[in-house]
């Protein structure tokens, strides 16, 4: 029996929507939210850190700045990992997905630093790559219920 391969419609599809919506939280990371290049570089290089503070001190701040910080950060990023496993052959695997997804994370997180309209901080690397593994997860059930095995052109 043959195995289910996306479309040519729906592989363009897929390579807008990815595109489109990395511009997008390009946008967001460094422009937008009113960013502004500060003085100083901000960093936090300790893992779990800013996690832990937002646990420990969210009940004192307003509860949007705590859930976009924890949970939005793995929410952006759920969509690389549920679409780029159907638009890349090679990252089907978890661990492709992974290296290519966290080396990518690390330059953007460097470059707001570097820049100034942010801050680098290894638990937003945790954080957003969570989102990725949730995503690749919900891939892997489609492309198994669907039929779509690993190592399948997609």
């Amino acid at each position: 029996m043959k195995q289910p391969v996306l479309s040519t419609a729906w592989r363009n599809l897929l390579t807008v929507l990815i595109v489109g919506y990395t511009l997008l939280l390009l946008y967001w990371m460094f422009l937008g939210f009113g960013r502004r290049p500060g003085s100083s570089f901000h960093y936090n290089v300790i893992p779990l850190r800013t996690i832990r503070l937002y646990i420990q001190y969210g009940w004192t701040m307003s509860p949007k700045i705590w859930i976009i910080n924890l949970f939005g950060n793995m929410a952006v990023f759920v969509p690389f990992g549920l679409l780029l496993p159907l638009l890349i052959k090679k990252l089907q695997s978890w661990l492709g997905l992974t290296v290519v997804l966290v080396s990518s994370i690390l330059v953007v997180e460097w470059m707001q630093m570097l820049l100034r309209v942010g801050s680098f901080d290894v638990d937003d690397v945790i954080l957003n790559t969570v989102g990725v593994w949730i995503g690749w997860v919900i891939s892997s059930i489609w492309r198994e219920r669907f039929g779509i095995k690993r190592g399948t052109k997609v």
